[in-house]
C-alpha cells in the first residue's frame, strides 16, 4: 500500500504538470523572457477549460488579470502563446489578489508567489514532492536492477518506504496546520481509503472490497466543497465512480448518480452541473436500455421541480421526451399497434402469436433501410423457425403507401406481415420514438419489449443469446 501511495502521489504532481492548460480579482503575473503581446488566464469546468480573461502586457511588462467580480474557486491555468505553455495558481474566496513571478521557458516549474498563504503551501508541497520523484525513481530503477538479490531488494525497499514515511510526514503536516486550505483539501482527496479487513473466498473478498468502496469512494473527497468543481480531478473521479465502478446497468447507474447528487447542496452550482451533465448523457447514450436513466432523473428531479434553472420550454420538452420513453424502456409492455395488412384487414401488435416478435419500421426510400432490409431478410430465414416472427410496418402515408408492397415484392420479403398506417391513426412514430429508420423493437411472447433500437447486425447475436438464456432458465427451472 506504501508504494501505490508514494507513486499515486509522484503520479498526481505529473498530472498536474500537464494540464492546459468582496474587492474582485487582480493577479500580476511577472514573466522573464515573455516576448508575447498578451496572455490568457483559463479554468477548469467538468472536464474541458475555458478561458476566463485576456489581457496585454501593459507598460510595466507585466500582465494583470483583473475584474470587479470575485473568481469563483478552483483551479487557474495563466496560459502562454504561442505554444500554450501554462503554469496554474489555486483561487478561493481568500486568495483573489497576489503576484507570480515566473520564467517563459518552463513556466510552471519556477513559479515564485507572494501575497498568496495559499498558493505558497501549494508551490511548496509542490516542490517538495519534485524533490523526492528522482529519488523514487532511482531507487525503483535499482530495485529493477537487482533481480532475484532478494537482501538487495529488501534493503532499497526500506529506503522507499523512508521516502514514502516523508512524503506522510509532509502531507499530515499541511493537514494538521491548515486543515482548511485548498492544497490540504487536494492532499485529501488522493488519499486512499481505509480498506478493512474482510475475511472470506477470494471471490468473496473481491466482493466486499468492490461494495466497500462504492460506499466509501468520496470519504476523502468532498464533492460539495465549490472549490472542487473547477479542478481537473473532480469530473475525473465523479465519471469514474458511476462509469466504471458500477455495474454498467440503468437500475445501478441510476442509483449511482442520486447517490452522488445526495452529496451535494441542491442549490449549489456543482449540483446543477451534474445533474445537467448526466441528462444531457444518457439524452445521447448509444447504449441500449440507457434511456432508463433518463427517465429516472427526469421524473425524479425535473418534475419535482429541483432544477429550477430549466427554462419552461426546455422544462416542457425533458418531461415530453420522458413521456414518451418510459412505457419504451426495456422490460416494458411493448404498447399495443392496430395497423393495416395490404389486403385493407387490420391487425394488431398483441394478435401476433410468436415466441418472439421483431418489430421494424422502415421505409422504402430510406438508404440505410436498403442495407438492413437484406439483413433482415437473412435472419429471419434462420429464425423463423425458432419462433419469430417479423411484423414489419412501413412508415409511408396515404398515396405514397403503394411503394411499400412494390417494394415487398421486389425484395422477396412477403413470408413477413407487413403492415402500414395510411393515415396514421395509430400514431406509431409517436408511440414508439420513431425519429429515423430503420428502427427495431425486439419482444418477447407477453409483448414486453427486451431490446430495442439495435442494428439489423446485431439480432443474430442477440437472439442466439436470447434463446440461450431462455433454455438454461428451462434447465433451472424445468
Amino acid at each position: 500500500m506504501k508504494r501505490r501511495f508514494i507513486l499515486f502521489v509522484f503520479a498526481a504532481l505529473i498530472s498536474l504538470s500537464n494540464l492546459f492548460a468582496s474587492e474582485g480579482y487582480e493577479i500580476t503575473v511577472k514573466i522573464d523572457g515573455f516576448t508575447q503581446k498578451e496572455a490568457y488566464l483559463a479554468y477548469h469546468y467538468g472536464d474541458k477549460q475555458y478561458i476566463k480573461d485576456t489581457v496585454q502586457v501593459n507598460e510595466a511588462g507585466n500582465l494583470v488579470f483583473s475584474g470587479e467580480g470575485e473568481l469563483e474557486p478552483g483551479f487557474y491555468l495563466v496560459v502562454l502563446p504561442p505554444n500554450n505553455d501554462f503554469f496554474q495558481v489555486l483561487v478561493d474566496q481568500n486568495n483573489q489578489q497576489f503576484t507570480v513571478k515566473t520564467t517563459a521557458v518552463n513556466p510552471a516549474q519556477n513559479v515564485e508567489i507572494s501575497g498568496s498563504e495559499e498558493n505558497e503551501l501549494f508551490y511548496g508541497y509542490l516542490a517538495f514532492l519534485a524533490e523526492k520523484r528522482p529519488m523514487v525513481e532511482k531507487i525503483q530503477a535499482d530495485i529493477q536492477a537487482a533481480g532475484s538479490d532478494q537482501a538487495k531488494v529488501q534493503s532499497l525497499q526500506g529506503k522507499l518506504d523512508a521516502l514514502n514515511d516523508e512524503v506522510v510526514t509532509f502531507q499530515n503536516n499541511i493537514l494538521e496546520k491548515h486543515s482548511n486550505s485548498f492544497t490540504a483539501a487536494i492532499i485529501r482527496s488522493g488519499q486512499p481509503l481505509d480498506m478493512p479487513e474482510f475475511k472470506g473466498s477470494d471471490e468473496e473478498l473481491q466482493m466486499k472490497k468492490w461494495n466497500y468502496t462504492k460506499q466509501h469512494y468520496f470519504d476523502n473527497l468532498d464533492i460539495a466543497d465549490p472549490r472542487m468543481l473547477r479542478t481537473p480531478f473532480l469530473f475525473q473521479r465523479i465519471d469514474y465512480f458511476v462509469n466504471k465502478l458500477q455495474m454498467q446497468h440503468p437500475d445501478s447507474l441510476a442509483k449511482a448518480i442520486d447517490f452522488v447528487l445526495e452529496k451535494l447542496d441542491p442549490e449549489s452550482e456543482t449540483f446543477k452541473y451534474y445533474l445537467i451533465h448526466f441528462l444531457n448523457s444518457f439524452a445521447t447514450s448509444k447504449v441500449v436500455g440507457m434511456d432508463a436513466v433518463y427517465v429516472h432523473l427526469a421524473d425524479k428531479y425535473y418534475a419535482k421541480g429541483k432544477a429550477p434553472w430549466t427554462e419552461e420550454e426546455q422544462l416542457k420538452k425533458i418531461l415530453e421526451n420522458a413521456n414518451t420513453l418510459r412505457p419504451l424502456l426495456i422490460g416494458k409492455k411493448a404498447p399495443d399497434l392496430k395497423l393495416q395488412k395490404q389486403d385493407g384487414s387490420s391487425v394488431d401488435l398483441y394478435g401476433v402469436d410468436s415466441e418472439y416478435t421483431i418489430l421494424y419500421f422502415w421505409r422504402y426510400d430510406c438508404g440505410h433501410c436498403k442495407k438492413s432490409t437484406p439483413v433482415m431478410k437473412e435472419f429471419y430465414d434462420k429464425f423463423k423457425d425458432k419462433g419469430v416472427k417479423i411484423m414489419a410496418v412501413c412508415v409511408k402515408f396515404t398515396d405514397e403507401v403503394p411503394g411499400c408492397w412494390d417494394y415487398i415484392e421486389e425484395n422477396e420479403i412477403t413470408d413477413w406481415l407487413h403492415t402500414v398506417d395510411p393515415y396514421n391513426r395509430s400514431r406509431f412514430s409517436k408511440v414508439y420514438d420513431v425519429k429515423s429508420t430503420p428502427q427495431i423493437y425486439v419482444l418477447d411472447r407477453n409483448k414486453e419489449i427486451i431490446s430495442k433500437k439495435i442494428d439489423a447486425e446485431q439480432l443474430e447475436e442477440l437472439m442466439n443469446h436470447i434463446i440461450e438464456q431462455k433454455e438454461k432458465e428451462k434447465e433451472i427451472n424445468p
